[in-house]
């Protein structure tokens, strides 16, 4: 009832958010043939650990890598049909090895109103997830979208769009509905089951956004014994608020995981989650998790092209292991970071952040603090 509840909510309060209709990580390029698209991010972080969550002493990172490379192609066939295709080059993204990040074909027999797109592409779940990765104003991810919002990416159908001038209004509404495997990226047939996610904003003025996301789905695998079925459930909310060069960001995801006893990682991809308690056991043998969190981000463009960003983030995991800047922990966390963004022109853009992790385990604070600086170039 209660789950009910908050998702009437939701919808009702549905009436405002920044959403970016790129379901890959980048724009699509202009009309006409084939365009070569992509960014590189060479990055160097360094983690003041003295010694992590579990008490380890040996990993303390201080190192340069790239923390996305990506290149792709974009373009349109006549009519009314468009592709894209991008692939991770980052050695770091997936052992060394690269891969197929997106890759879909959208058909727009309605123009802005209605598209189909079919293929891999990103999870239309929250702001910040489907913010392009090349657009974000802090380095890493929040936490909690790290840990909630995944898989990141999917492979199914997509329906989207938005309105062009309801009630004298440009983008009032936007929408989108997917039907997704489930599985995650690069991975299929192995789930007979499909998750259904979905995300609408509401705009009614050009400096105000408020949006909604849902995503709900069975993870199954039968075994000889009988079938073993994980159910996740995620709700979102987001507000942003723009008036000339200052913006203000906030999103909160709340998720449910109903798991199977001896079944693994309830996320279904971006991390462990939480621990049951005896309220949640069922007769059955699963057990139900809760975790949540939320970001606030403020920044201010200034006319120098330099960004100061400011964002507070928590993150609540209820009580199993995650990797926070790949040291395991299973406690909340609350996390300032303090940035600076500088444009040195529309493609290329350097990155300061610092990062100030206070935890709530009860004892006394661990170091665990990071910087981190970050160079882009897109093209």
């Amino acid at each position: 009832m209660k789950t009910n509840i908050f998702f009437a909510v939701i919808i009702f309060s549905l009436v405002f958010s920044k959403f970016s209709f790129a379901q890959g990580c980048m724009d699509g390029g202009s009309d006409e043939g084939v365009n070569v698209i992509g960014f590189i991010q060479p990055s160097y972080d360094n983690y003041f650990y003295d010694e992590d969550a579990l008490g380890n002493t040996e990993n303390k990172p201080n190192s340069f890598y790239f923390k996305r490379a990506r290149l792709g192609v974009a373009g349109s066939i006549p009519y009314d049909i468009s592709y894209y295709v991008m692939a991770e080059f980052s050695p770091l993204a997936h052992e060394g090895s690269a891969f197929l990040l997106d890759a879909f074909v959208t058909y727009a027999p309605f123009k802005k109103y209605l598209k189909f797109s079919i293929g891999q592409f990103k999870s239309p779940t929250g702001l910040e997830l489907n913010t392009p990765c090349h657009a974000l104003h802090t380095i890493r991810r929040s936490t909690a979208v790290n840990q909630l919002a995944g898989p990141f990416r999917d492979m199914g159908i997509m329906f989207l769009g938005s309105t062009d001038s309801l009630f004298g209004k440009k983008d009032l509404i936007s929408y989108r509905l997917a039907i997704l495997n489930g599985t995650g990226l690069n991975t299929w047939d192995n789930n007979k089951y499909k998750d259904i996610a979905a995300r609408l904003i509401i705009s009614p003025w050009e400096w105000i956004k408020i949006g909604g996301s849902f995503r709900t789905g069975i993870q199954g695998t039968i075994e000889t014994e009988g079938q073993v079925q994980n159910k996740r459930t995620r709700y979102g909310a987001d507000v942003e608020f723009e008036y000339k060069n200052f913006l203000l960001q906030a999103e909160y995801i709340v998720g449910e995981d109903i798991v199977a006893v001896g079944s693994d990682d309830p996320s279904g991809g971006g991390g462990c989650g939480s621990k049951s308690t005896s309220a949640g056991d069922d007769e059955s043998g699963s057990k139900t998790y809760n975790r949540d969190g939320f970001f606030v981000q403020a920044m201010y463009m200034t006319p120098w092209n330099l960004q100061p960003v400011v964002k507070f983030e928590t993150y609540n995991p209820d009580g199993l292991n995650y990797n926070y800047l790949y040291h395991p922990q299973k406690f909340g966390q609350n996390t300032w970071t303090w940035g600076i963004n500088y444009f040195l022109n529309d493609w290329t853009r350097l990155q300061i952040n610092y990062l100030y992790n206070a935890e709530e385990t009860g004892n006394d604070e661990f170091p665990n603090d990071a910087i981190m600086f970050q160079i882009q170039a897109k093209f």
